[in-house]
């Protein structure tokens, strides 16, 4: 997704908050660090945490992680990287600077650290701009305002938290695009969008081509029930049986409104032949002239 200026950015943010008064740099045990409630993050790149440690390992931690105190010890607001990293650096203490945020302040700070540093994926940035809105009142122009998106942007992407858990696990993992996924709204049946995703997943479609798959699923074709054949009327069927018996080969009537058919099957000319022979025959036994039409 492409990314927009996001608004204050998180070094300015974070520069506002700081300037009200000279806050001290201190170091502080790794494991006396809770996570940031209001992380949106979910899923971390193994090679570039793997990268950070290795950095860390090698220079330290260049960057002081920002935490506020809470009871029993010290609650991240931003840097959750870093702290990972630094914990599998094998690091004791960290650099951090410690400040008092409110919830709200975190959650704005976790979710724009992450959007500006390195990318959420779109599932990620859904739960936290739905948790924005959520937990502290803010529509979604508020949002949009705050990280320099526009509002549009914003109500499509939450609109993806409608799609069945399956389906956003594999946005998540980018198995399938927002442009793929996002027809998929149309259809309110979990199961269908399940089916639909796998569909999607099978056949390599594209944006456009899920688009046609969701519409063919919201109107399948009608198909008409064909009519059974009506019942053919006693005599009817008696004469075709007493005609194959007389002509020696397959014989059908086809009664109609108006005009009526007889059908008479042959399998070469001289078999043809034949069957004309048989019926001059009759024709010249019973001295009558025949009767409807003859169709062969």
């Amino acid at each position: 997704m492409t990314k927009r200026g996001l608004g204050r950015g998180i070094d300015a943010l974070l520069s506002a908050a700081l300037a009200e008064r000279d806050v001290p740099l201190s170091e502080i045990s790794v494991y006396d660090i809770s996570h940031n409630k209001f992380q949106p993050r979910r899923v971390f790149d193994d090679d570039a945490m793997a990268e950070l440690e290795q950095s860390i390992r090698q220079f330290g931690v260049l960057q002081p992680i920002i935490v506020r105190q809470v009871l029993g010890g010290f609650e991240l607001v931003a840097g959750e990287r870093r702290l990972r990293a630094a914990r599998k650096a094998e690091l004791l203490t960290i650099p951090a600077l410690i400040k008092e945020f409110s919830d709200a302040q975190m959650a704005e700070i976790a979710l724009i650290e992450n959007i500006q540093r390195e990318n959420l994926n779109v599932i990620e940035e859904a739960i936290a701009y739905r948790r924005l809105m959520d937990d502290f009142g803010l529509t979604q122009e508020d949002v949009a305002n705050k990280i320099g998106r526009s509002r549009s942007m914003i109500a499509n992407v939450v609109r993806l938290l409608k799609l069945a858990p399956e389906v956003q696990d594999h946005v998540s993992r980018g198995t399938l695009s927002m442009g793929q996924v996002r027809p998929l709204l149309g259809l309110e049946d979990y199961d269908k969008q399940i089916e639909a995703a796998n569909t999607i997943i099978e056949e390599d479609l594209s944006a456009r081509d899920s688009e046609e798959l969701v519409r063919r699923l919201l109107n399948p074709p009608v198909i008409k029930e064909k009519k059974p054949p009506e019942p053919k009327e006693i005599f009817v069927g008696d004469i075709e049986e007493r005609l194959k018996l007389i002509l020696g080969t397959q014989v059908k009537i086809k009664p109609g409104k108006l005009k009526s058919r007889i059908e008479i099957e042959f399998y070469s000319p001289d078999d043809l032949e034949r069957i004309v022979e048989v019926l001059i025959a009759k024709q010249q036994m019973a001295n009558i002239k025949p009767m409807g039409s003859l169709v062969v």
